[in-house]
């Protein structure tokens, strides 16, 4: 996904519009859009009706009204999501903002659509983050100045609804661009020799993973207790949301009772999960089932065309220690057999490792941006670089003690199987992160074109001191 960029400014008008009360004397209570200054304001009826002045209009593009509030709230969502706002002046909000409405004008001209349920859902996950940051819901309403959860989770649908219209809008613009070798050769060597790019260190690595298992016994007490539930719910009527709520081991939804909708057109969940919710009727609960996640029981909510609103209640059958300790132990061993030399690292994957994603290709990781075996060092994942960073080519690491969705508990062994220093592009050694950068550059140059067509052809006012913001795109729809 080509995320949405904030075009440079070259100046900007530091000065800031401020909410300013007007005291007139009428006695109707409504909603006026001033036209000629592009003001929101209210009449309040009292014995001396007050027109106080709301929110500023800062820009009208196409169908969309930009509030100067609209900014305001840009910036909050910046700083709750831990994105420093420092260096990021009004004007250039601003003018992702105009952006962002010049696209999401256009997806509603090309009927691109968006799934409600998977925004909602997004919403869900996105407001449980800012509040575990933050401290707690409350502190969260109280942060963003609202009067309810509703009303901020109304915000925020509308947010991310608009980003993702806006994102649909931007991918269907490059979705058909390609580059083809000789584009990618032109686009090489019209780079000064002296201002080619440079690549970073990258590493290829390698790991061995050994998960303990539970037993039998805890499996039993697992099935055992959600059938209780299913009979609590079925033959009590007890609430399967407040059983979710307390019991569930799913952080992504326990908060929301274990709430998921699915859609049979656009898989969410695993396809164990899947199954089992569009096999069941309104209203009814299945039996335990296994994922790799766990154990689960499934209450289905309510059908709604292609969306099924689900809950859910995972439950994970406990480790013992004998099964821990003999999982370490089992690692321990083949560490020490590839350090011997009696096997080596990507045998010894393919006859121990208990992770199915690497363990047929000798252990190698995938970097899960590029798709292939080479992380560069500086954008590596933190937590995976302090792992690895002493390490020197072909040595193991110690036995690591991990954890990931799946499994609570695991461990793992790791080495660098390859690695290649910092250096100059070259066309034949680095020839898929060259092509890479033509896409892109490519790809920009036809977003900048489409958005240049698109600002003529589409109405747009900017108002007030937003006026003095200096954009490189053509806002002011100034001709040559």
């Amino acid at each position: 996904m080509m995320p949405l960029e904030i075009k440079n400014l070259k100046s900007m008008n530091k000065s800031l519009l401020f909410l300013i009360v007007f005291v007139f004397g009428v006695v109707q209570s409504q909603e006026i859009i001033e036209d000629e200054k592009q003001t929101i304001v209210k009449e309040i009826k009292t014995d001396s009706t007050k027109l106080i002045k709301v929110d500023g209009v800062a820009a009208v593009v196409g169908d969309f009204v930009i509030l100067d509030s609209d900014i305001d709230k840009q910036f909050a969502q910046l700083e709750a999501s831990g994105v420093s706002t420092k260096d990021i002046s009004r004007c250039q909000l601003f003018g992702k903002l105009l952006e962002d409405k010049l696209y999401v004008h256009h997806a509603i001209q090309d009927s691109i659509v968006i799934n409600d349920a998977e925004v909602r859902s997004y919403v869900d996950q996105q407001l449980e983050g800012f509040a575990q940051q933050i401290g707690s819901m409350e502190k969260l309403i109280a942060y963003y100045n609202k009067s309810s959860e509703q009303d901020l989770r109304d915000e925020m649908y509308e947010l991310n609804k608009n980003g993702q219209m806006a994102s649909k809008m931007q991918q269907k613009v490059v979705e058909e661009i390609e580059v083809t070798p000789d584009e990618v050769r032109q686009f090489y060597n019209k780079i000064p020799k002296d201002e080619r790019p440079l690549f970073g260190t990258e590493l290829r690595v390698a790991q061995i993973v050994v998960v303990p298992e539970t037993t039998q016994e805890e499996v039993d007490k697992v099935v055992k207790r959600l059938r209780e539930f299913r009979a609590d719910v079925l033959d009590n009527g007890s609430s399967f949301t407040t059983k979710a709520v307390l019991y569930s081991e799913d952080p992504g939804s326990k908060r929301t009772g274990g709430k998921y909708t699915l859609n049979k057109k656009r898989p969410l969940m695993v396809k164990e999960f899947r199954d089992v919710a569009f096999s069941l009727d309104e209203g009814d609960v299945s039996e335990p089932f296994k994922t790799d996640f766990g154990y689960h029981i499934i209450y289905l909510e309510k059908i709604r065309g292609q969306e099924y609103d689900t809950r859910h209640i995972l439950l994970r059958p406990k480790l013992t220690n004998d099964a821990i300790n003999y999982a370490k132990e089992k690692l321990e061993k083949v560490r020490k057999a590839i350090v011997d030399g009696s096997i080596s690292f990507a045998d010894a994957a393919l006859e121990a490792s208990d992770e199915k994603e690497t363990k047929f290709d000798g252990g190698q990781l995938r970097n899960p941006e590029t798709q292939d075996y080479n992380f560069e060092l500086t954008k590596m994942d933190p937590e995976l670089y302090a792992q690895i960073q002493n390490l020197k080519d072909n040595e193991v690491s110690p036995v690591y003690k991990d954890q990931d969705r799946v499994h609570p508990i695991k461990f793992k062994i790791m080495t660098v199987t390859q690695r290649v220093n910092e250096h100059e592009a070259d066309f034949a050694k680095d020839y898929l992160k060259i092509k890479s950068l033509a896409l892109q550059e490519k790809q920009l140059n036809t977003i900048s074109t489409w958005q240049e067509d698109k600002i003529m052809d589409t109405y747009i006012k900017i108002n007030g001191d937003l006026r003095s913001c200096d954009f490189n795109s053509n806002w002011f729809k100034i001709k040559d």
